[in-house]
């Protein structure tokens, strides 16, 4: 099972984690894998080459893939939301589609 969490905070989406795997076939031939990693991944470079902003990533071999957004001016997060939005609406249409393979949780920043 993918389990992605997105990070609400007061002025929009401040990161993601992206943990596991579907299982729904073999690694190197998982296309849900596949489709969450692409996600994922333009979505990080996309911070750095469209809206200038380098995000702080954690990564590794088993599977996690984690991101939050450096603290940057209204008009830098305007543009990071948009990429947020898209990477929230691609997770959230895989889950729908393969839901017992991906899960996505939003989670509160506020306490």
């Amino acid at each position: 099972m993918i389990s992605a969490t997105l990070y609400q905070g007061k002025d929009g989406l401040t990161g993601c984690r992206i943990i596991g795997h579907s299982g729904r076939a073999e690694a190197g031939r998982d296309i849900i894998c596949a489709a969450v990693s692409i996600l994922g991944c333009t979505c990080v470079n996309a911070m750095e080459t469209v809206c200038g902003i380098v995000p702080l990533v954690t990564e590794n071999d088993d599977g996690i893939l984690a991101f939050q957004l450096p603290v940057v001016s209204p008009e830098e997060n305007a543009k990071a939301q948009i990429l947020m939005g898209a990477l929230k609406q691609g997770l959230s249409d895989l889950a729908e589609e393969y839901p017992r393979n991906v899960q996505v949780h939003l989670k509160s920043m506020f306490q």
